[in-house]
């Protein structure tokens, strides 16, 4: 109901290179991906050649090192791309964010062969990565855990299922948490098990409430073989290396939903400058021009304090309680921003013809993924005033 051309945030980014990376973004966004978001969500419709253009341009490893096929991009850049795509739509972002987490283990853990042997493939060779820490019986509770790999010889035999995984049953490589000792985080190992192994298989995908062009859908280990040379860092370190991955992929989560929010405030700033209400646009009354100012304030913010936690990051400083921040910040953000969106909008908002009702349901499942909501405020708590007492 507007004419308004596009508005593209404006970055300060920390290099020329990145600008460019930023543009290169931007126009496989206009090309490939915003044209059929709408439709390929609603048909659920996964867009696995996007991600295939994505990887041959460089996009799918970019905070990782160039030795082994990486961008060599800081965080502070890197999630910027993925508010970029997330705008866009929220299944391409979040998968890049998954997959680059699918990736920490082996780029942070890994011998020097295993980066060598598959680091490359992983980040730009288009393959597909997917995360498994999560089970039906221990989501929060990831210490939890049962899925079990016992050692056989050169080889660690894994039965088990994994439980809301993302590209379950498409990935190409699946960075598995499982028992291998004592109960507790302390008997936990991370394997990187390929997605054809014999004896791995995926249920039928969730139908969910937003999110349906991305699958997720619980895996079942039946006595998987992975040879111990696919283990990563040493036995019972799965659980720590876990948690190193969620301070990133945390952030992650932030940057999609402040790319959500973006795309709803822009919705909702051209539906309010095109539509007319007693012979004027509706963006002239007070009413709605403060929740527009609210909908950018809250955006802004977030957008700073993911950035401030990537800063610390880049610079090698301890950010997890400032990743626990943004994620909660964000996510909440992003949902509150979606639901006045819908409200601008009146009743349109609220039917498919207009994008902000996708946007709103796709927002919800942002304050649940990597570590829900609840779980960040007690992170927070106990980097505030220390663990509760037992």
């Amino acid at each position: 109901m507007s004419d308004r051309a596009p508005q593209w945030v404006e970055r300060r980014l920390p290099t020329e290179e990145s600008n460019q990376l930023i543009d290169l973004v931007r126009d496989i966004v206009q090309r490939e991906i915003a044209p059929r978001a709408a439709e390929e969500e609603e048909a659920g419709r996964f867009p696995r050649e996007v991600f295939t253009l994505l990887s041959e341009s460089g996009l799918l490893g970019l905070p990782y090192d160039s030795e082994h096929g990486g961008g060599d991009q800081p965080y502070e850049v890197y999630l910027q791309v993925l508010e970029e795509l997330s705008a866009a739509r929220l299944t391409v972002g979040l998968g890049v964010s998954v997959h680059s987490l699918a990736c920490h283990a082996l780029a942070g853990y890994g011998t020097k062969d295993q980066r060598t042997e598959h680091l490359p493939a992983m980040l730009s060779g288009g393959l597909l990565g997917a995360y498994c820490l999560s089970e039906p019986a221990s989501g929060s509770d990831a210490a939890s855990l049962r899925t079990k790999a016992v050692r056989d010889g050169d080889d660690w035999v894994v039965t088990g299922t994994k439980a809301w995984i993302t590209h379950g049953g498409i990935a190409d490589f699946y960075t598995v948490l499982a028992r291998t000792g004592v109960e507790g985080a302390r008997g936990i190992t991370a394997f990187l098990v390929p997605g054809d192994a014999a004896g791995l298989s995926a249920a039928v995908p969730e139908k969910k409430m937003g999110m349906k062009g991305s699958p997720t859908a619980q895996l079942h280990f039946d006595g998987v073989r992975v040879p111990d040379a696919r283990r990563i860092g040493d036995e019972g370190q799965g659980f720590a290396i876990a948690l190193s991955a969620l301070d990133s992929g945390r952030l992650g989560i932030a940057a999609c939903a402040i790319g959500v929010a973006q795309a709803a405030l822009n919705e909702a700033l051209g539906y309010a400058t095109g539509r007319k209400q007693f012979g004027r646009p509706i963006a002239d009354f007070q009413g709605l021009r403060f929740m527009l100012a609210d909908m950018a304030t809250r955006i802004e913010a977030g957008r700073a304090l993911y950035l401030e936690a990537a800063r610390l990051r880049d610079a090698g400083r301890p950010f997890s309680r400032q990743a626990a921040m943004a994620k909660l910040f964000c996510t909440d953000a992003a949902m509150q921003v979606t639901i006045d969106a819908v409200q601008v909008l009146g009743g349109y908002g609220y039917t498919q013809d207009f994008p902000v009702e996708r946007l709103m349901r796709e927002a919800k499942v942002l304050q649940i993924v990597e570590g829900t909501n609840q779980i960040q405020r007690m992170v927070i708590a106990r980097h505030l005033a220390g663990p509760e007492s037992r």
